[in-house]
């Protein structure tokens, strides 16, 4: 990631909207260790989307008095070199620490609604969420698999990738959250080609590469060892590759997962296109546990989220790491960077709704 390496002007920094996710679980000492050093204020402005309570409760039992916040009604007041948080709900909160509460998805489906309309508004420009319980978030208002097909459908259902990232390791997976049985069905053709174009794009406006090189997975087990296991590399995969290189697009494979993950082959591409959820985050978080991020591309909407979950077994207990969820925050603030840069170069410039 970039970010840490250079300071912005404050007419330039950018205002980050952070949801806490889950509060019995590590979201808020993860969110307010990475913000504890002063110097993330001169890389943008954080919103948090909580409650100040909550996050009062997690200061002093973390020991964080260094970390002061500065509660406003409105994504609007926020001041541009203070951490602000804004309550998403006045109703008291129990906390229990390391256990999953309807309370506490109630609460995460309620900072994450509200950071949504803000956006929509054009309060913030990006949005970094801490980890959610999938099951005690699920309700009438959410009934998605994740945050990645939520964030979808609040933008008429526009198609997402979500892509793992850490460093120059980038990999994205075909398929989404959804049972291993119904994943070969799933495959076909035009989905290659949709998904593999939207990698392309991704990596050009949001990483500014300019002819990215696109490894391919295998469905099967040795890519279907000519197809001895499994004949969807020969009959689908391949010829979806053949269409998108004859149309300039610079995709190789496909290759076998084990292989290619055990040998480095990814550092010689630019993107990686798994065809499953565990095929591609297996060996991304082997790799990258500790610094990897989550970004869901193909949205208007900038969204990144460290690459783990609530870490309930952690909660309170002083110990979790928050690289992970720094570098989601340096990843939000360069995709914005290279998607303003990318506008005004194709003279499309971006809504101006910058701090100033």
């Amino acid at each position: 990631m970039k970010a840490e390496n250079r300071s912005e002007p404050e007419s330039l920094r950018f205002k980050i909207g952070i949801t806490h996710g889950d509060f019995n679980g590590i979201g808020y000492e993860v969110i307010l260790k990475a913000l504890a050093d002063n110097r993330m204020l001169e890389l943008f402005a954080p919103v948090i989307y909580g409650q100040s309570k909550v996050a009062s409760f997690y200061k002093k039992h973390l020991n964080l008095n260094d970390v002061h916040l500065n509660l406003v009604k409105d994504a609007d007041q926020a001041h541009p070199k203070r951490i602000n948080i804004v309550n998403c709900t006045e109703n008291d909160l129990k906390i229990d620490m390391g256990q999953s509460t309807e309370a506490a998805g109630e609460a995460a489906f309620q900072a994450l609604e509200m950071a949504m309309h803000d956006h929509k508004h054009g309060k913030i420009h990006a949005l970094v969420t801490a980890p959610i319980n999938k099951q005690n978030i699920q309700s009438k208002q959410f009934n998605f698999p994740g945050h990645t097909e939520y964030l979808s459908a609040n933008f008429g259902n526009t198609e997402p990738l979500m892509l793992m990232v850490w460093n120059d390791l980038r990999v994205g997976t075909l398929t989404g959250h959804m049972p291993l049985k119904e994943v070969p069905a799933k495959i076909n053709e035009e989905l290659i080609i949709r998904k593999i174009k939207l990698l392309q794009k991704s990596l050009i406006e949001d990483f500014a590469i300019g002819r990215p090189k696109i490894a391919v997975l295998g469905l099967n087990p040795h890519a279907g060892d000519g197809g001895l296991l499994g004949r969807e590399e020969i009959e689908v995969i391949n010829p979806a590759l053949e269409k998108l290189r004859a149309e300039g697009v610079l995709v190789f494979g496909p290759f076998p997962a084990d292989g290619f993950f055990g040998s480095g082959a990814w550092k010689k591409y630019n993107g990686v296109m798994g065809m499953y959820h565990d095929q591609a985050l297996a060996p991304f978080k082997s790799i990258a546990f500790d610094g990897g991020v989550n970004f869901t591309a193909g949205l208007p909407l900038v969204r990144t989220s460290p690459a783990h979950g609530t870490a309930y077994e952690l909660a309170g207990e002083n110990i979790a790491s928050e690289e992970s969820f720094r570098q989601a925050i340096y990843l939000a603030i360069d995709v914005l960077r290279n998607r303003t840069a990318f506008a005004e170069m194709t003279r499309d410039p971006l809504p101006t709704n910058r701090i100033d």
